[in-house]
C-alpha cells in the first residue's frame, strides 16, 4: 500500500471533521458499520449497496468532475438499451476509427481497417482495453446522420438523453469515450455510481467487465481470421477477491479514475473514485469497509503484460 504525507493529512482531517465522508447505517452487516470509515486520496468518492441503492460512503459526492474513459459505461449503456439489439450484428472497421485514436493519442483495441467485428466484440474492445476506436465504432453505428461526425454527435445526444432518463442531474457528455471536445464531459461520484448500477443490470455488460482478459476472432477484409487478445485495464480484477468490474479512466484533466464493484457473501457494492492516484488501494479499502474485511493491506495488484493498454 502506498502512503504519504497527503494521505496522513487526509486521515487526520477525517478523524477530526469527517473529511466530507457520510456514513449510512443499516445498509450492510453490523461488522461493516462498526469499522472506521477509511480516508481516500480521491478528489471525489462514492459507494453504494447495489441491491438497495443506499449510500455506504461519500466524499464530495455531488461535485462535478471530468471522468475520462469511465464515460464508456454510458456508451455501453446506450447501446445495450437499443430496441431489438442484435449483439451478433457485424460492423466493418473504418480507417477513420484508427485515425481518430492516432490523432487523440488515445487508448486503443487496435482494431484493423476492414475487419468485421460484432457489436458484442466491440463492447469487449471498448470495456477491456478501453478502446476509443471501438467506442467510436459503436457511436458511428448507433448514431443517426449521413456522416461519421453527424452520427457520433447524434450518439452523444443519446447519451445525454439517457442520463436524463436515469436521473443523473449532474452529468453531461460531449464525447463517446471521455476525450472531451468542449470541456463539458463531466459527472459526479454519485451519478457515476448510479450509472454503473444501471449498467450492471445488463447481463452482457456485467459479463464483459468482470473478465481480466478475452480472446476474440474477427473476419478480415480478405476473408481470413484475425485473433484479438484484449486485457482488462482494471487491475482490481484478479487482485481483490470478489471484484467483478467495472471501468478505469485516466487523462490529464481527470486524473486516475475507477468505477469498481465487488460481491462477497451475496452482497454487491459499487463504488467510484475520481482523480485518485491510489485508486486500486483506495478501492480495496472502501470494499473492506463495506464488507467488514481486511484485504487491502495484503492485496497484490494483477500485472498487465507488456504492450497491454493502460488506462
Amino acid at each position: 500500500m502506498k502512503t504519504g504525507i497527503k494521505g496522513v493529512r487526509i486521515r487526520r482531517a477525517a478523524a477530526v471533521a469527517g473529511a466530507g465522508v457520510l456514513l449510512a447505517g443499516g445498509a450492510l452487516t453490523a461488522p461493516a458499520q462498526a469499522a472506521t470509515a477509511p480516508s481516500v486520496s480521491a478528489k471525489g468518492a462514492f459507494m453504494l449497496n447495489s441491491a438497495t441503492g443506499s449510500t455506504l460512503y461519500s466524499k464530495y459526492a455531488d461535485t462535478k468532475r471530468p471522468m475520462a474513459s469511465t464515460t464508456k459505461i454510458m456508451t455501453a449503456r446506450v447501446v445495450l438499451s437499443t430496441p431489438d439489439l442484435n449483439l451478433d450484428r457485424k460492423v466493418t472497421i473504418k480507417q477513420a476509427y484508427r485515425d481518430y485514436v492516432t490523432a487523440k493519442g488515445a487508448s486503443t483495441a487496435d482494431l484493423k481497417t476492414g475487419d468485421k467485428v460484432t457489436i458484442r466484440q466491440l463492447l469487449h474492445a471498448m470495456l477491456l482495453p478501453s478502446g476509443c476506436d471501438a467506442a467510436m465504432a459503436l457511436a458511428d453505428t448507433f448514431g443517426t446522420g449521413t456522416t461519421i461526425s453527424a452520427r457520433t454527435k447524434s450518439f452523444v445526444s443519446k447519451m445525454n438523453a439517457k442520463a436524463d432518463t436515469l436521473g443523473l442531474t449532474n452529468t453531461h457528455f460531449d464525447s463517446f469515450d471521455g476525450n472531451s471536445t468542449q470541456n463539458t464531459n463531466y459527472t459526479t461520484p454519485r451519478d457515476l455510481a448510479k450509472l454503473a448500477r444501471s449498467a450492471m443490470k445488463y447481463s452482457t455488460f456485467a459479463g464483459i467487465v468482470k473478465k481480466p482478459k478475452t480472446v476474440q476472432y474477427a473476419t478480415t477484409s480478405t476473408g481470413g481470421t484475425r485473433t484479438y487478445t484484449w486485457y482488462n485495464t482494471n487491475q482490481l480484477l484478479g487482485s481483490y477477491s470478489g471484484a467483478i468490474g467495472v471501468k478505469t479512466g485516466t487523462n490529464t484533466p481527470s486524473g486516475p479514475c475507477l468505477v469498481f464493484a465487488a460481491t462477497r457473501n451475496e452482497k454487491t457494492v459499487i463504488g467510484v473514485l475520481l482523480n485518485d492516484q491510489y485508486r486500486y488501494t483506495d478501492a480495496a479499502k472502501l470494499l473492506d469497509y463495506a464488507f467488514g474485511t481486511s484485504s487491502a493491506s495484503t492485496m497484490r495488484l494483477r500485472t498487465l503484460p507488456t504492450g497491454a493498454q493502460r488506462d
